[in-house]
């Protein structure tokens, strides 16, 4: 008869800690100060700054995309709720490439809904449903916050010298917000359905 080995009830070195408090590797608010890029760590940390409040208002909108995309009613329905679920997804894109252009500055992008949503400018909708004229008003709000934002930081990074995120604010963050309300806004437009 085999004999079983007594099972050390210890994890092993590698085995994961469950429930375990981690340790913060980089302070949110902060720039790695040495790593292999041209521009000067105070110059990063002021874009970085920038940048995660830009993608707070930008994870903003996102979300009001999806909720009023779940939401919406009335003659509009189809054409809206199609309409705004394609804004959502393009809005998760340009949520990505901001985080993305954080993390190479060396910095941390903000993440989490509750932080997202202490650092936002963007005003938070009521939890029930709007009318949609109220629903688009809001969303091209939200839009010309962000536009006007993207100018504000594209100013700043080209005083800079941060020719990186002057290109990004522009021709990716801007230039997608611009054609959003502008498909958003035709809906407002004063016109009958039929005559």
């Amino acid at each position: 008869m085999a004999t079983k080995k007594k099972v050390d009830a210890a994890p092993a070195d590698d085995a994961p800690r469950w429930h375990a408090q981690a340790r913060v590797t980089q302070e949110y608010g902060t720039v790695i100060e040495d790593m292999p890029h041209f521009l000067d760590a105070s110059v990063r940390q002021e874009m970085v700054t920038e940048l995660n409040q830009l993608l707070a208002d930008e994870i903003t909108l996102r979300d009001m995309y999806k909720k009023h995309h779940w939401q919406i009613s009335g003659p509009t329905f189809y054409e809206l709720h199609l309409l705004f679920d394609k804004h959502f997804e393009e809005q998760v894109e340009l949520v990505d490439t901001i985080a993305e252009r954080i993390q190479i500055l060396g910095g941390v992008s903000i993440a989490m809904g509750g932080d997202v949503s202490k650092l936002t400018k963007i005003p938070a909708p009521p939890i029930g449903r709007e009318d949609i004229p109220v629903q688009i008003s809001r969303l091209l709000a939200a839009h010309k916050h962000i536009m006007q934002s993207c100018h504000d930081i594209a100013e700043k990074a080209d005083d800079a010298g941060d020719d990186g995120t002057n290109d990004m604010v522009v021709s990716e963050i801007l230039r997608e917000n611009e054609l959003q309300s502008w498909f958003i806004g035709q809906h407002l437009v004063n016109q009958p359905m039929i005559e």
